[in-house]
């Protein structure tokens, strides 16, 4: 690892731990921005409905649970996660956290290990060779918490999506996760899909092009509108 990759690497795995501590001093993640809020109440009934009824709702909540995660972390996490449950991502997670004394893998450390012991933990070779591509990347500073960070939207998309098998629901999930950008919207989500239908009532599971246009109101406040959302569903047990 070059001397570059071992500082970007120490820069990010301290960036995400002090967000952990953050969030713990605080007593958990931060509640909603008010001004986002309003503006979500006056651009959409629906949204308005939801956010009256939550009055203390923390967008980030689910996160407390999660170890703290740097960019690599985050995207073993969306890569893991791509198609599965909340459930069956942690438990995979778990599993491969095991691996490596109960943390998540450096760049370097995943690339050391036999593909076979990543396929052990439950995910497709496909999975497998994509995080090795991710963990080639971060290792030859191609990418870095750092220089993510910088980049706007756009060209994260661009960079996370010359990666194999990485698609914009993994890069638009990054973005969510890792950096709270505020205006991302997971338009080819299914379970944010099917919150949309539920709450709008949509007699059909809405298309990627219908949600875009629906969320065309929730500017520039896209990410809060999902997470309200998601947390709308999850209220249901589906």
């Amino acid at each position: 690892m070059s001397l570059k990759s071992e500082t970007d690497a120490a820069a990010g795995a301290l960036l995400a731990k002090r967000a952990q501590r953050e969030r713990r001093r605080s007593g958990g993640s931060a509640a909603a921005d008010p001004t986002a809020r309003e503006v979500l109440r006056r651009a959409d009934p629906v949204l308005r409905e939801l956010i009256d009824a939550h009055p203390d709702f923390r967008p980030r909540a689910w996160l407390d649970a999660l170890p703290p995660l740097d960019a690599f972390g985050t995207l073993i996490f969306q890569v893991v996660g791509q198609q599965l449950s909340v459930r069956a991502t942690r438990s995979i997670i778990a599993r491969l956290q095991e691996r490596f004394g109960r943390r998540m893998p450096s760049p370097g450390e995943l690339l050391e290990v036999d593909p076979t012991e990543l396929r052990a933990s439950g995910m497709s070779n496909r999975k497998a060779a994509t995080l090795r591509a991710l963990a080639e990347r971060f290792l030859d500073g191609r990418l870095s918490d750092r220089s993510l960070a910088r980049m706007t939207d756009d060209e994260i998309e661009v960079a996370l999506t010359e990666v194999p098998a990485i698609g914009t629901w993994t890069a638009h999930g990054f973005l969510i996760v890792a950096l709270d950008r505020p205006d991302v919207l997971l338009s080819g989500d299914l379970a944010l899909r099917r919150a949309v239908q539920h709450a709008y009532g949509f007699a059909d599971l809405p298309t990627e092009d219908q949600m875009v246009r629906l969320a065309e109101r929730w500017r520039p406040y896209r990410s809060l509108a999902v997470s309200y959302l998601f947390a709308s569903e999850l209220e249901k047990g589906t």
